[in-house]
């Protein structure tokens, strides 16, 4: 039977962020191994990745499109790439919706993540339209929060409603919102996802009304870190956003050579060497190999 208790010290580590300090916890979400390591040299805390993100770089639309193989095999790769702790953008758990979601693969979908090495997840309610039921939802953190027991493992269940984002709830979301996140956290959430909402009377309102760690969407926008920290948010994160702005480098750069001819775009760029230096673990050129033999990537 696999055991995960290396991954409880950086569990607690990764649980004690959304409550200690006078900050809240940032996260600048990552989808590669590099994206993974340049977060962490900027002085993140602890790295998110963004599924929308994911599964643009690997081929697949946002929205449960990418298969769970290709999540996890870029999840560990980025886990291998960093020290800290690491949640996993999970969607709805790769494991279908409505009638035809599996309990089984859900629970797969989870050792998966443990198997990567990340101690946090975000679990969402809008695979189904309009959302996942909530008593269904709730049914499916219990089973998240059972398996990561057995496993022995306190994974960070951030539980994102999708009240506000889906337009679903236009005259009751903040009600919708509370019910749900009261049923979530009693089946064994650990925290509040509430994407869409940058209102920060309602974000006051909900960070009060809710027992737990909310985390808010931030982005061009949003209000600042420090009025969302002052309205009582205790995780802000960006989502694919760090994507797309490195993808809409990418298109100036391809724009400006392809159509100008010239290339004032790639100015700023990091050097060679500095890209080689994200993955020197202080052991040369080998030692960012090791790291991904460890994780099981390829071997030797």
């Amino acid at each position: 039977m696999t055991t995960y208790a290396h991954l409880e010290a950086k569990a607690k580590a990764f649980f004690a962020l959304h409550s200690e300090g006078p900050a809240p916890l940032i996260l600048v979400n990552a989808w590669d191994a590099a994206s993974a390591r340049l977060v962490q040299e900027a002085g993140a805390k602890a790295v998110a990745t963004s599924s929308s993100a994911m599964s643009w770089s690997l081929g697949f639309p946002d929205g449960n499109q990418l298969p769970r193989a290709l999540a996890m095999d870029a999840l560990r790769r980025i886990v291998a790439a960093t020290e800290l702790p690491v949640t996993a953008d999970i969607e709805t758990g790769y494991a279908g919706s409505g009638g035809s979601f599996d309990d089984g693969l859900l629970k797969e979908t989870i050792h998966a993540v443990l198997d990567a090495g990340a101690v946090g997840v975000n679990f969402e309610d809008a695979g189904d339209q309009p959302l996942t039921a909530v008593d269904e939802q709730s049914r499916r953190i219990r089973l998240i929060r059972q398996t990561a027991e057995d496993a022995g493992v306190g994974l960070f269940i951030n539980a994102r409603t999708d009240t506000y984002l889906s337009g679903n709830y236009p005259e009751t979301a903040f009600e919708e919102t509370l019910l749900r996140a009261d049923a979530y956290l009693a089946a064994g959430a650990s925290g509040v996802f509430v994407p869409g909402v940058t209102d920060l009377h309602v974000l006051h309102e909900l960070s009060w009304r809710i027992a737990a760690p909310l985390n808010a969407l931030a982005g061009v926008g949003a209000p600042s870190v420090g009025e969302l920290h002052d309205v009582g948010v205790r995780r802000i994160s960006i989502g694919g956003n760090t994507a797309k702005a490195a993808y809409a480098t990418v298109s100036r750069v391809a724009a400006e050579v392809l159509g100008d001819g010239n290339w004032s775009e790639l100015a700023g760029a990091r050097s060679h060497a500095d890209m080689d230096a994200l993955f020197d673990r202080g052991g040369g050129r080998d030692a960012g190999r090791e790291a991904y033999v460890w994780a099981g990537l390829f071997g030797e």
